[in-house]
């Protein structure tokens, strides 16, 4: 069995489907290997992303970053964040940061598998190729109803709920093997 058949299912596997759109990155390509900007030992900085075609009757969104790859049984949550505005249909490079600048006002960003209210750059195990995938939703309600207290998963299971519409890259990373 390859390596590729051994992997996990991607997280919107399991959900039910919607519409999709479109988000396009300055920093991240579809299939491509993250850039340095973007890993945790490197610049740790969350990735320019802009998003287009949403449906209609979209109320504001959300941004996650996960790793289905991560030897943890549940994945790896790096970054979530909702309650983002419907009229911002881009976060620049580095809004992710625990500062939260560049996050509009109203966002909300709740603790990532690091452990802090931030970004969480790729960090898989030495030799390990995982994928990172950021998914912009449409949700249809302007407020989730959570606050930053939340943990990803709680993020998730009402996203499931409130979702119009779906974006998402899937972006990979190998660690360097130790040696």
């Amino acid at each position: 069995m390859s390596d590729e058949a051994k992997r996990p299912p991607l997280p919107h596997d399991f959900h039910p489907s919607v519409a999709a759109f479109t988000v396009l990155s300055e920093d991240v390509a579809e299939g491509a290997v993250l850039k340095d900007a973007q890993v945790y030992a490197e610049g740790n900085s969350s990735p320019q992303l802009r998003w287009e075609g949403f449906p209609a009757g979209t109320r504001s969104f959300a941004v996650t970053c996960f790793d289905p790859d991560a030897p943890t049984g549940s994945g790896f949550w790096h970054w979530s964040v909702f309650d983002i505005p419907a009229s911002v249909t881009e976060l620049p490079a580095g809004a992710g940061s625990g500062k939260f600048e560049g996050l509009p006002a109203g966002a909300v960003q709740v603790r990532n598998d690091y452990g802090t209210k931030d970004f969480g750059g790729a960090a898989p195990p030495a030799g390990e190729r995982h994928r990172y995938v950021f998914t912009v939703y449409a949700v249809d309600t302007e407020k989730l109803g959570i606050d930053a207290d939340a943990s990803p998963a709680v993020v998730g299971f009402n996203l499931r709920f409130h979702t119009l519409g779906r974006a998402q890259l899937v972006a990979e990373y190998e660690a360097p093997a130790e040696g």
